[in-house]
């Protein structure tokens, strides 16, 4: 371990790109304790148990941004629900935007553009209803005299520290080490721990003239804490290997093919990306409701039903979480492109016909695969919340099992892109094999 550590730091490049990831996340940092000008940051603090009650899971994944209502209070959340949107109109609802997902690299930049553009929209709308909220739920105190331009300005900072954010992750992912967006998320949650430990500590759930059961209460949590991460690293790390042949050529004077490989297909192949797009969408109604908690009926039955830790938000989170990692699966890895360029190539799995039998077995393999990954998303997001409930555990660290899923799968993919980097140099990787 400590040796592929000190190899990280003979590659030049390696070590520029750990460098420059790790001076973003600094920048990232300090810019989550920016005030937005024109806003009472005293009336913010005084309520801040509240506003983590009602925004936990926004406040976790910006790293305590949104407690502080600083500049980077959005978070990172605009440009995921951009993705989203993109992404769906992406399969046949758009013809350019599916003409464009077919073109390869050229078609994703402009993908990555329209994304963009979304992204700033939807977090004008977004940060000029968070401002008008909060105030509303702060009796008018958060932004003193408030008049139009001021929620605009408030509104348009907002919206730059995300699109801020969104560029800072773009920077990592093309100069840095991993995926900048969930590097972004990544940091949030951790720089967010030491909040959560305070937060148990100062609950109910610690009894000070009970030390034995303290003791006791913090050796399950240990425990469960490590079977859920042995959990995940399982399931992230799992592949089925589908056998492929390729018959044998001769073209000219040369023979090519005749040699036998395999398709790797993750159990999860979807990674950690389907909870965060359905915590995303499930949370997003539940905030807007919440701004309207005191004047409206509708707003209420939303903020009491829809979240996460209701028996019809769990029930939602778990069909969004299944419903996500089968789309974002069959997207990156589609069974039919699979089987037409097997066929090209003169591949084929044996005891299956190329082509449209291919195509139906790798489908089918697939769903499996997928389903079983699906439902391990699920349990891993949800069971954290039904018993940190029982137990009286605060809301925000009910969240748990989501934050360990992204701070995990987040952590696995980028060792393997350092792993690659080492290999590709001669060295020897974190894994032994």
């Amino acid at each position: 371990m400590f040796k592929t550590l000190k190899n990280i730091w003979r590659v030049e490049e390696l070590r520029k790109r750990i460098v420059f990831t790790l001076f973003v996340l600094i920048i990232f940092r300090l810019g989550s304790f920016v005030p937005v000008p024109g806003v009472n940051k005293d009336v913010f603090t005084q309520t801040n148990q509240a506003g983590n009650e009602l925004f936990g899971l926004l406040n976790t994944f910006s790293g305590g941004a949104l407690s502080q209502f600083s500049i980077f209070a959005l978070s990172i959340f605009p440009y995921i629900t951009s993705s989203i949107i993109v992404q769906l109109l992406s399969m046949d609802v758009i013809p350019k935007f599916t003409e464009w997902n077919k073109q390869g690299e050229h078609g994703k930049k402009q993908l990555a553009q329209v994304t963009r553009y979304g992204t700033v929209i939807l977090g004008l709308i977004q940060a000029f209803g968070m401002s008008i909220g909060f105030n509303r739920i702060y009796g008018m105190e958060m932004v003193p005299g408030a008049t139009f331009i001021d929620f605009v300005v408030i509104a348009i900072v907002l919206t730059a520290g995300t699109s801020f954010l969104m560029w800072l992750g773009e920077q990592i992912t093309e100069r840095g080490i991993g995926n900048g967006i969930s590097i972004i998320i990544f940091a949030g949650i951790a720089a967010g721990i030491p909040m959560h430990i305070r937060t148990t500590i100062e609950s109910n759930f610690i009894q000070s003239d009970q030390v034995f059961m303290n003791i006791l209460k913090g050796v399950i949590i240990l425990l469960i804490l490590i079977l859920i991460i042995t959990g995940v690293v399982f399931i992230q790390q799992a592949i089925r290997k589908i056998p492929v042949q390729y018959a044998k050529r001769v073209v000219g004077n040369k023979m090519y093919g005749g040699q036998n490989t395999h398709i790797p297909l993750k159990i999860n192949g979807a990674g950690v990306i389907p909870v965060i797009f359905a915590m995303s969408l499930l949370q997003f109604p539940v905030i807007l409701a919440s701004f309207w908690l005191d004047t409206q009926g509708w707003a209420k039955w939303i903020t009491e039903n829809l979240a996460y830790d209701s028996a019809l938000g769990m029930i939602l989170y778990v069909l969004m979480i299944i419903g996500f990692t089968f789309f974002y699966t069959f997207v990156q890895m589609n069974p039919n492109q699979m089987a037409d360029n097997m066929k090209k190539n003169g591949g084929y799995v044996p005891g299956i016909r190329p082509g449209k039998a291919t195509e139906k077995y790798l489908t089918r393999v697939m769903t499996r695969l997928t389903m079983t990954g699906a439902l391990f998303l699920a349990v891993i997001s949800i069971l954290p919340v039904f018993f940190g409930s029982l137990a009286g555990l605060p809301r925000t660290v009910q969240i748990g099992g989501t934050s360990i899923l992204i701070v995990v799968g987040v952590a696995l993919d980028t060792m393997k892109q350092i792993e690659s980097q080492l290999i590709k140099r001669h060295y020897k990787g974190f894994i032994n094999k």
